[in-house]
């Protein structure tokens, strides 16, 4: 017995140090996240708390805080994080914590979280062994411009933009000319960055071990509001077809940046737009056909013959807060009824324009008070810190996020 006992421990210890020997000799996985504004992220540390009240979300804030409630600081994930306006561009890196999403100043800790914190958690989570995230995110950017990639070609204006240049009067040589200039600059800025982090990564990864190297395991395209709203660029937004172009670019962004960074067949994950929630939840079905296009349209590559098998798009409009917008379309409807008392509607109450404003105040008052209840106005106190454009500065939100995409790019795939 006493020799089985040693032959099963010698066996065990073989095991653990064969095992642990291939987990140390991986290469660093390195992961790039890149978009505008809500890659950056608008989701103050505060909102945290709202996460504890939903069983969906309590156990992820459980990995994001540790035993005070205090952010947790990822001892196996290192971060570069390069953003900033025209006049301040600039980086902040070390081990990832909360404090990464948008920064007023780019190498200062901020107080706010992107996709980047739980993304971080859960990649290391699911590989079990150190890893780093490079992003590049800048607020207010689209990809038929501002990342417009080098194969997709200068930027075409179309017979719509021209007229309504004319027509107010618009120096048009000019405007070509600046978007000439503007064209693939953020493009350009993000593969640089890149590649700058790549060819010291012990400036940002103290360990890193140059013998082993690194993969580039994963890349995360967030960006779409900027595209979404540009009406003269996508004159046919509501109609079926009317984003083919902005498939087409993304299309030629994936080539690109497998190209630039020398990894063909990298993983790539489309963060498809899902401000305002599930379609069918929309309290007006106005902006219905303008989203729906749009999402379909990022969705698509990845349906793509020669992309579908290593490009993954994740819906992200699942994860949007139903509370907090049963809430706005709530505070609509009482901006709805002052308009309606102060223009004398004949449906409402001073369609006799009898009310003085002092009654219309009062009135309004108790309107608001029997459709928005106290309980709904503090949960938004604690779970929104921005506007609907940002996914309300949600945690509970952009933490789901941040996890979908890690779950993606770590999954195994045959």
């Amino acid at each position: 017995m006493k020799k089985l006992s040693c032959i099963t421990l010698s066996f065990l210890l073989s095991c653990f140090f064969h095992f642990g020997t291939l987990a140390n000799d991986n290469p660093l996985k390195v992961f790039i996240l890149c978009g505008q504004s809500n890659m950056e992220g608008h989701a103050k540390i505060n909102t945290f708390e709202a996460m504890k009240l939903d069983p969906v979300t309590k156990p992820i804030y459980q990995e994001m805080v540790d035993s005070s409630g205090d952010p947790i600081t990822c001892e196996q994930v290192w971060i570069s994080y390069f953003t900033g306006g025209r006049d301040n561009m600039g980086e902040g890196y070390g081990k990832l914590t909360a404090g990464y999403g948008s920064r007023r100043v780019p190498s200062e800790m901020g107080e706010k979280i992107g996709p980047e914190f739980t993304f971080g958690i859960y990649a290391q989570k699911a590989l079990k062994e150190p890893i780093l995230i490079i992003k590049t995110a800048w607020g207010g950017k689209s990809i038929h411009t501002d990342f417009r990639p080098p194969s997709a070609g200068p930027y075409v204006f179309n017979e719509n933009e021209l007229e309504n240049f004319k027509r107010r009067g618009k120096d048009i040589e000019r405007i070509k000319m600046e978007k000439v200039e503007q064209t693939g600059k953020f493009y350009g800025l993000m593969i640089d960055h890149v590649k700058k982090v790549l060819a010291d990564i012990k400036r940002v990864y103290p360990k890193y071990n140059e013998k082993k190297g690194y993969e580039l395991a994963g890349f995360v395209w967030f960006q779409g509001w900027n595209d979404m709203v540009a009406s003269g660029t996508y004159p046919n937004r509501d109609k079926p077809g009317g984003y083919d172009a902005y498939t087409d670019c993304l299309a030629h962004f994936i080539r690109d940046v497998r190209k630039d960074l020398a990894a063909p067949k990298m993983k790539f994950v489309v963060g498809v737009m899902g401000v305002g929630g599930p379609l069918e939840k929309y309290a007006s079905p106005r902006y219905v056909p303008v989203h729906g296009n749009f999402r379909n349209a990022m969705a698509a590559p990845a349906n793509m013959p020669e992309l579908k098998d290593n490009v993954f798009a994740v819906r992200t409009a699942k994860f949007w807060d139903m509370r907090l917008q049963e809430l706005e379309d709530k505070k609509t409807q009482v901006k709805q009824m002052a308009g309606y008392l102060k223009s004398k509607h004949k449906d409402h109450a001073n369609r006799d324009g009898t009310m003085s404003h002092a009654e219309q105040t009062e009135y309004l008052e108790k309107y608001r008070e029997e459709l928005i209840s106290e309980e709904e106005e503090a949960y938004a106190q604690i779970a929104r810190s921005n506007g609907g454009y940002h996914y309300y500065g949600s945690a509970k939100t952009m933490a789901q996020i941040g996890k979908a995409f890690a779950e993606v790019l770590t999954r195994k795939t045959n």
